[in-house]
């Protein structure tokens, strides 16, 4: 399976009550398919893997499935103590995704060897293809990222680090392992288009986008821009638009989920607000991410 596009990580959202919202998740995910998405990771990271239960990340699997009908590919998270991403593991596949985004083990750190045994053995409890995501703790060795890239149905590694070095030498690695021609490597860092170039220069050509989210618009003009080597508009994007968003993003621990999820509301999707231990952005910041957007529409002709 390979992605082509940019990748589409929607938010999950939440009603009056702090249930998961099926149906806005559903309208969600249609828009962003609509606009273009080349995949769709549900319950991921800017979807509050971390504060949604296993039933409900099954729950919104089985939406998103429904709703792509097949046109992208649906992938969605697994990830924390071993036994438990073995069992979401089996949930989402239960619920017809095409493959698992598998995060780092919870709250701990492990010897090289143990990370590809966490690997092993989450990917033994189920058939779907599994991409796994270097981040927190979970940081790989050249030689690690080898091995792990070798197992049987791992097809891809994200980065969430940013140790550009460190990932140049991976994708080295992971390159002169026979039969991994079609092996994927994603840029995961929040706010990903502002190290893209970066990423694309050590052969990380995918990443994930949480900007397509509330702004689709300017994540494909963006993405086109840099694919087809337009600097001009790449610069701009990121003087005017990309990096003030980082800045704001920065400002309180959680934002990269908190913003996204203002923004989508912004842009006429009520999803609700985030669920503990994050906290919705202050309304002054809403401001700004509201003027951000705008500017950031202007910049693209939208």
């Amino acid at each position: 399976m390979k992605f082509h596009g940019v990748l589409f990580f929607p938010v999950t959202p939440f009603a009056a009550d702090g249930s998961l919202d099926e149906e806005r998740l559903a309208q969600h995910i249609e828009s962003g398919v609509a606009a273009g998405a080349g995949g769709v990771f549900v319950a991921c990271g800017t979807g509050e893997f971390h504060a949604l239960s296993a039933e409900e990340i099954e729950r919104a699997t089985r939406v998103a499935v429904r709703t792509t009908a097949g046109r992208v590919p649906v992938f969605a998270a697994a990830g924390g103590p071993a036994p438990v991403a073995r069992d979401q593991a089996a949930r989402v596949e239960r619920a017809g995704a095409d493959g698992i985004l598998l995060l780092p083990p919870y709250l701990v750190s492990a010897p090289q060897q143990g990370l590809v045994r966490y690997v092993r053995e989450v990917t033994a409890a189920t058939g779907l293809p599994v991409v796994f995501y270097q981040r927190g703790s979970a940081r790989l060795t050249a030689d690690t990222a080898a091995e792990i890239a070798a197992l049987p149905g791992v097809v891809g590694l994200k980065d969430g680090i940013g140790d550009i070095e460190r990932m140049h030498r991976i994708v080295r690695a992971v390159r002169a392992v026979p039969g991994t021609e079609d092996f994927q490597f994603f840029n995961g860092l929040p706010t990903a288009e502002m190290t893209a170039p970066a990423y694309q220069g050590v052969g990380v050509e995918l990443y994930s986008s949480a900007v397509f989210a509330f702004a689709p618009e300017i994540a494909l003009a963006f993405h086109r821009a840099l694919a087809e080597g337009d600097e001009a508009l790449v610069s701009r994007l990121l003087d005017e638009f990309y990096g003030p968003l980082v800045a704001l993003r920065d400002e309180v621990p959680g934002y990269a989920v908190s913003l996204v999820k203002a923004g989508v509301t912004l842009r006429g999707l009520d999803v609700g607000g985030v669920r503990a231990p994050l906290l919705d952005p202050a309304p002054e910041h809403i401001a700004r991410l509201s003027e951000l957007i705008d500017r950031g529409l202007e910049v693209v002709g939208a």
